[in-house]
């Protein structure tokens, strides 16, 4: 499929819509579940669909958090901002790369502390959350609502602490390319 390198691949617009759609991650996940969690927990008065639909939602912003960690971007030959997954062997996929080494977005460790932690924070804030509570264990005693106070400052301080000693050199979907400034068209 031959293509006018002025004009940007279905993919990469595909990229870009999602990349405005979760510019912040994970804030956008975090939003969208803030959204969406009262309506699919019936603001904590579940019925079992509603239990469902609110772990399927919680599962897929949860996978979004870790699938984030792992996304990068470069500015091609063709001057467009390109998006792709980071893998072993570099970034994928690797279309109209030119003269850009792709093997410098291999995976690293602290892309996994990322996704890993990315996924605790939002779990703890998700699952403490007042309407998921009430949905899923609404038997909580007064005495253990103490843990829905203490538990998210402390995740934050270990997290906030983890990421300071891995910092994030991903310029995922939505972010500024880590080749210079984006050249994206709107």
């Amino acid at each position: 499929m031959a293509k006018d390198s002025s004009k940007k691949s279905i993919q990469d617009k595909t990229f870009a819509g999602v990349g405005n759609l979760i510019k912040l991650l994970p804030t956008g996940t975090v939003f969208l579940f803030q959204f969406l969690n009262p309506v699919f927990t019936n603001n904590g008065h579940c019925h079992t669909v509603n239990k469902y639909l609110s772990g399927f939602l919680i599962g897929i912003c949860g996978f979004s958090c870790a699938f984030s960690c792992f996304t990068d971007s470069y500015i091609g030959s063709d001057g467009i901002t390109h998006y792709g997954i980071a893998t072993v062997k570099g970034l994928w996929p690797s279309t109209n790369a030119g003269s850009v080494d792709l093997s410098n977005y291999k995976l690293q460790f602290g892309d996994f502390v990322h996704a890993l932690f990315s996924v605790i924070v939002f779990a703890v804030l998700s699952l403490l959350d007042s309407n998921t509570v009430e949905c899923f264990y609404p038997s909580f005693e007064s005495n253990e609502k103490v843990l829905l106070m203490v538990l998210p400052p402390v995740i934050g301080a270990i997290s906030g602490t983890l990421f300071m000693l891995f910092p994030n050199k991903r310029h995922g979907i939505g972010y500024p390319s880590s080749s210079g400034s984006s050249s994206e068209e709107s």
